[in-house]
């Protein structure tokens, strides 16, 4: 079973946000990693990039595939990890610490369709059948 923090809110396409007063951190889900196995290249988004709930905001690639990350929330990206630029298999090793791919603000009337941890484990059970 994957590793699903109780703490984090979930999208259904894998990836997770943590609120910290008015900053969000984003990253893809220990369940999404494993699925694509060691990464060997990530594309980040812009700083100061306004972006849509939905909207395509990074790249991910590994040695199987490449897998496009979208945004979970509405917002502007206030920082970007980079050292994921030189590691990306930090992915890999901490996808809930050291492996998150950016930060941002969310815009003041943003209503995000975010699952709770239980939700999102019966999405990636559901997908496992």
């Amino acid at each position: 079973m994957s590793n699903i923090p109780k703490k984090l809110k979930y999208s259904k396409t894998h990836e997770w946000v943590r609120k910290d007063d008015d900053v969000l951190t984003i990253g893809v889900t220990d369940h999404a990693q494993t699925m694509l196995g060691d990464l060997v290249y990530v594309e980040l988004p812009e700083l100061e990039l306004d972006i849509e709930a939905g909207q395509e905001c990074a790249v991910i690639e590994s040695v199987k595939a490449a897998a496009d990350i979208y945004c979970p929330v509405s917002g502007e990206v206030i920082e970007i990890n980079e050292a994921l630029l030189e590691n990306p298999q930090l992915v890999n090793e901490d996808p809930y610490g050291k492996g998150w791919l950016f930060r941002m603000r969310a815009f003041e009337n943003e209503n995000s369709e975010l699952l709770t941890p239980d939700q999102y484990s019966k999405l990636v059970a559901s997908e496992a059948h």
